[in-house]
């Protein structure tokens, strides 16, 4: 890490801050130090709830609604953080949707809308941060581990996720020599409301079952991973694809 991050407070952007994994990244990086501008998409209750309990735990933090896929919202965010706190050290892509669907049954209009988030949202974010990250920062952005597990009905999910995956390592290697790192996080099933919404009762008890550790992922778990790779101790792990998963693959 260079002088010029470690002598000032370090400050995180996180998208999707307001819920699951997100959520408490936002939280887990607050409790680190950081100054966190928790983006959100559409529940100001929500986010003002996340900024409420950091802030009241000593932190600091501000929401900031703006959608990860406008590039102007985004400009405008990225400006906010820095007049607010000084610059940006840490982007952390955390906004996500999933629509499940067989491949023949999955309506195209639903795969544009979950493609826009899911690819265009940290593409557009990723921009901003290559070009406003100040040296010894970080970028992570999201995939799946459904990327190598293959499940039936996550075709269009799994898809925009390898699409990320592809991506973030390209981008490791075009920042060469500005001493930011560039990983992806994997998670895979995770006990948030976006694996709730979106399976049977069945399916979580059979998700829970798959790894060696038998239990499902907690988002403090991936929150735990995130922090590791954004600190000093993580900044030798760079263009890194990290499939946390408790082992199922």
């Amino acid at each position: 890490m260079t002088s010029e991050s470690t002598n000032q407070t370090r400050v995180a952007i996180v998208t999707g801050g307001s819920r699951g994994i997100g959520n408490q990244t936002a939280k887990q990086l607050a409790a680190d130090g950081f100054a966190v501008i928790v983006n959100y998409g559409s529940n100001d209750a929500k986010a003002e709830a996340t900024v409420k309990e950091i802030t009241e735990s000593g932190g600091q933090a501000i929401a900031v609604r703006a959608d990860v896929a406008d590039e102007q919202a985004v400009s405008a965010m990225f400006d906010l953080a820095e007049q607010t706190y000084g610059g940006v050290d840490v982007v952390v892509n955390a906004a996500g949707r999933m629509d499940l669907s067989t491949l023949a049954d999955l309506d195209l209009r639903v795969l544009d809308e979950m493609h826009r988030i899911n690819i265009r949202g940290p593409f557009v974010v990723s921009q901003q941060a290559v070009r406003r990250l100040r040296p010894g920062g970080a970028i992570i952005n999201f995939s799946s581990s459904v990327v190598g597990l293959a499940f039936p009905r996550y075709s269009g999910y799994a898809a925009s996720k390898g699409a990320v995956e592809a991506m973030t390592l390209i981008l490791a290697r075009e920042m060469r020599g500005r001493d930011i790192t560039v990983n992806v996080v994997a998670p895979g099933p995770t006990a948030t409301d976006l694996l709730f919404d979106n399976n049977t009762e069945e399916n979580l008890s059979r998700l829970a079952s798959a790894p060696p550790l038998e239990r499902l992922g907690t988002a403090e778990d991936i929150a735990a991973v995130v922090a590791f790779l954004v600190s000093p101790a993580g900044h030798w792990v760079n263009g890194q694809v990290i499939r946390a998963n408790g082992g199922a693959i």
